[in-house]
């Protein structure tokens, strides 16, 4: 059974709602819950996920729960770490009935070669995305996080591991401002686990809310979840010294309760990080082209050689880096890739349901009209 620090500490409130505060229940998810509340149902949050079983902490305590009977065909609505359901705590195993509304989540697409998309977490305030300065950085990574997480409608920050590798300060500076380049808006951090560096000021950012850790295998980020948990949560594996990439370390999604505040949802390394419908996202992480774009002559330009385009004007006067410019085309177009995707499975799907009521139809037609005699 999964138990968190916070269960001790709101046993005088066993039993009531409130007991749930801790874990972000407030009057909104209150409100949400009410209908389900005269259905003897109990209001819970979904700490881990795993085979069609989930831990969800409820007022009285964690309960392990079967989700068979909210489980659909759209793996947008499966049961994840992060969730508020209605859960019916009687039986053994409890049930979850259904989920509450998702104010924020965390989607990447499930691979390149579908068009399905993944929720890695559900209801985060904050995406803290880890980047390790044990390896060369990756620019174009932190972009597609960022994208990633503005998408998501929870607020980014951008935490830079392992600074204690980096032990010069002008070095470290000029890194986390050419990160922050990359992730206009983002706040950049400096951590390191084994010095302590920048982490009273993480844990106050994360001291209310629910925040969610990603980043890449050797990342840190099992690492960075022990030091502001405060105890060994996560199993820790030494990275590779020939690429800086490291094994999942974290193979579930859990939600931890942390001794300063609020909860984080720790996530297994992300190797392939592909954008799911996230134009809003693309366009939040680039906002300083999306700005120059409205400046441009004709409204439909596509900043290649038009005449009277701003965003050309910056590149060529130094004020916008033309990787920029590159990283925002390729993440625009690979968002219309899974886009038209989307859209042709729909139109087969459509189609294969239009068949199969057609199928039907004629079957009932032939039973109505009865077997055909011979003359």
């Amino acid at each position: 059974m999964f138990n968190t620090s916070n269960e001790s500490s709101d046993s005088s409130d066993s039993g009531s709602p409130h007991a749930l505060t801790a874990y972000g229940w407030d009057g909104g998810w209150a409100d949400a819950f009410a209908p389900y509340a005269a259905q003897g149902l109990v209001p819970g949050r979904v700490v881990r996920v795993d085979r069609g079983l989930c831990d969800v902490v409820t007022p009285s305590g964690t309960v392990r729960a079967d989700t068979e009977l909210v489980t659909p065909r759209d793996p947008m609505r499966i049961v994840c770490t992060g969730d508020w359901a209605a859960v019916d705590a009687e039986g053994d195993p409890a049930y979850v009935r259904t989920l509450l509304p998702r104010r924020t989540a965390l989607v990447r697409s499930t691979s390149s070669k579908r068009s399905d998309g993944q929720v890695l977490a559900a209801n985060a305030d904050h995406a803290v995305i880890a980047v390790s300065l044990a390896a060369e950085l990756d620019l174009g990574r932190v972009e597609r996080f960022t994208a990633l997480a503005w998408e998501s409608g929870a607020q980014p920050l951008l935490v830079l591991t392992k600074a204690d590798l980096v032990s010069d300060p002008a070095a470290l500076a000029h890194l986390v401002s050419d990160t922050g380049t990359a992730a206009p808006g983002v706040r950049v951090l400096p951590v390191s686990s084994a010095t302590g560096e920048g982490l009273d000021e993480l844990r106050a950012l994360l001291a209310s809310g629910t925040s969610v850790l990603l980043g890449q295998s050797g990342a840190g980020k099992s690492t960075l979840t022990n030091a502001l948990v405060g105890r060994a949560v996560q199993d820790v594996h030494a990275i590779r010294d020939s690429d800086g990439k490291g094994r999942h370390t974290t193979t579930t999604r859990d939600l931890l309760s942390l001794p300063t505040g609020g909860v984080l949802i720790d996530t297994p390394g992300l190797r392939g990080v592909g954008l799911w419908d996230a134009e809003g996202g693309v366009a939040q992480a680039f906002a300083e082209i999306e700005e120059l774009a409205e400046r441009c002559r004709f409204p439909d330009c596509a900043h290649r050689a038009e005449p009277g385009c701003a965003v050309l004007a910056a590149i060529d006067d130094g004020s916008l880096p033309e990787r920029r410019l590159e990283s925002y085309r390729k993440l625009l177009r690979e968002n219309e890739r899974l886009a038209a995707r989307t859209d042709a499975r729909l139109r087969a799907e459509m189609r294969r349901d239009w068949k199969q009521r057609q199928a039907l139809g004629r079957h009932m037609m032939e039973r109505k009209r009865g077997p055909m005699r011979k003359p």
